[in-house]
């Protein structure tokens, strides 16, 4: 049988794609270092797990697994549009952002379109992207690593579909403000949408100058939200995106039928029904949040305030990043460095419990000694 080379049955974007990379797993530190604990604070899961209405909710699930799930997701898309105040037709639901983003990127370009962003934020956003051959403009972060507001507005032209926001930003835990996110609304050009990632939503939502895109109703604007943070349920793989019903509609044609899964919508209707372990997940974020900052503070570490449930360190170098992260990595302590989000000297560090933190520190005890 006669076959063709495999670079000749891709495009070229594919070829030069480079994949995400995914924070590393507890089985391959075990693997690779066997230490005696092991503590993951490298991908932004939620520390204290989910709420126990969850598993109460799943009790009974596994009887059904051999039917399809809801397609529509109705129940749980009635849930959200009472929350929110919305029609049905203002929401989809998708395996998480990251396959939200997926299903904007094949919905709305054309082949010459390009989209803006920061330089350092979600690296999902630009996998998703690029699998679909779009051109991403990256506009390098603030000094204090926020998203340029007007620098993202100069980077566009008339080919611009499209600007991604993290907000909070992801890894650098910093927002834009009330002011920033209106003026970007007025100089918006005509053709182009704005995506408003807010996966740590939940952890912000308070602050004063936090402009939460839903109360704006724009419909030029689609917002992305998550369970997998606030809410413990990154393993179940569902978030879900909110818009104009006729953008919304587009996405539906482009999704997969099927997605998310039966259990998935279970664990994420029993999730909004316990307001109590959200608001202790978000006082237990900013309690865990300080104590890592004393502990930086005590070992010098540069680090930008956070109004995400993670931290992002600032080393000398990227050699000192990856040197940290190693040998955090060796004493069982799991972070993630940063150079595949564009900020190589950085590493992000998710918070956690008491024994969480207990171990980090005397984990970076032992390891750093400040210069």
């Amino acid at each position: 049988m006669t076959t063709k080379s495999a670079h000749s049955l891709v495009p070229p974007y594919i070829e030069e794609l480079q994949a995400y990379k995914p924070g590393k797993s507890i089985d391959e530190i075990r693997e690779q270092y066997n230490p005696s604990r092991i503590t993951k604070l490298g991908s932004n899961e939620n520390r204290w797990g989910h709420s126990p209405k969850v598993e109460e909710a799943l009790k009974n699930q596994w009887t059904s697994g051999n039917n399809y799930p809801d397609a529509g997701a109705r129940k749980l898309r009635r849930k959200l549009a009472d929350i929110y105040d919305l029609s049905l037709d203002n929401i989809v639901l998708g395996h998480g952002s990251e396959s939200l983003l997926s299903i904007i990127a094949k919905t709305f370009f054309l082949d010459e379109e390009d989209a803006v962003t920061a330089q350092g934020t979600f690296v999902g956003f630009f996998v998703q992207a690029r699998i679909r051959g779009i051109e991403v403009k990256r506009v390098p972060l603030t000094d204090d690593y926020r998203f340029d507001v007007e620098g993202l507005i100069e980077a566009m032209d008339d080919q611009t579909k499209m600007v991604y926001i993290a907000n909070p930003n992801n890894p650098t835990g910093t927002y834009i403000t009330v002011d920033e996110f209106e003026w970007l609304i007025d100089h918006l050009p005509e053709q182009t949408f704005v995506v408003i990632d807010e996966a740590y939503y939940e952890f912000a939502r308070e602050l004063e100058d936090y402009p939460d895109s839903m109360d704006y109703r724009l419909d030029n604007v689609i917002t992305i939200r998550t369970f997998s943070k606030a809410y413990g349920l990154a393993g179940f793989r569902i978030g879900y995106a909110m818009g104009e019903s006729t953008l919304i509609d587009y996405m539906y044609k482009t999704k997969l039928v099927f997605e998310p899964s039966m259990p998935a919508q279970k664990a994420a209707l029993a999730a909004l029904e316990d307001e109590v372990f959200l608001g202790k997940t978000i006082e237990k974020t900013k309690s865990a949040r300080q104590r890592m900052y004393e502990i930086l503070d005590r070992k010098n570490i540069d680090y930008a305030p956070s109004h995400a449930n993670s931290v992002m360190l600032q080393m000398e170098s990227q050699d000192t990043a990856e040197s940290l992260t190693r040998d955090m990595m060796k004493e069982g302590v799991i972070v993630r460095p940063l150079a595949g989000f564009g900020l190589p000297a950085c590493i992000r560090v998710t918070v956690g419990t008491k024994e969480d933190m207990d171990h980090f520190e005397k984990a970076l005890d032992k390891v750093f000694t400040p210069r």
